[in-house]
């Protein structure tokens, strides 16, 4: 479906790049939509589900919340919060710094791993619009978006 339709535009836009701006915030929202309704049985968003994506990437060693936050997708709320719940949840361990006491490292734990597993299985087999575009037509948008933000 296209863009006008999904917002019901029907003056049209007032030229093709503010048509693309805005079809990136929508595709965008539509797609952290999908991934919390995925994510909604299991307690989490898309902030704590990418927070695991993080700390899986880093796995086995630990990284702190700074370093967490630097590539956060979505870093709107409290890292702390976030954190507290993956941690409270037996997902994420949070331990001293032997070298520097007021420094915290975050590490995901076996239950974590397991989950992320499980979710990107369930992802992927809900996933019908990533094989709408092909390998080529992925590979062309990737260039459009790293252009867009450069």
């Amino acid at each position: 479906m296209s863009i006008d339709k999904a917002i019901k535009q029907t003056k049209g836009f007032k030229d093709e790049r503010k048509r693309a701006v805005i079809n990136v915030m929508y595709t965008g929202n539509w797609l952290v939509g999908h991934v919390n309704d995925l994510l909604k049985p299991h307690k989490l968003n898309d902030q704590h589900y990418n927070i695991l994506r993080i700390l899986k990437g880093r796995y086995p060693d630990y990284i702190s919340p700074g370093q967490v936050k630097e590539v956060l997708l979505n870093k709107r709320g409290d890292l702390t919060r976030l954190v507290d719940k993956l941690v409270k949840m037996e997902l994420v361990n949070r331990c001293n710094n032997d070298e520097n006491r007021r420094v915290v490292n975050l590490s995901i734990t076996e239950k974590g791993l397991q989950l992320i597993e499980d979710l990107e299985l369930e992802y992927e087999m809900s996933e019908k619009h990533e094989n709408k575009l092909t390998e080529e037509e992925a590979k062309t948008l990737n260039i459009l978006l790293d252009k867009m933000r450069e």
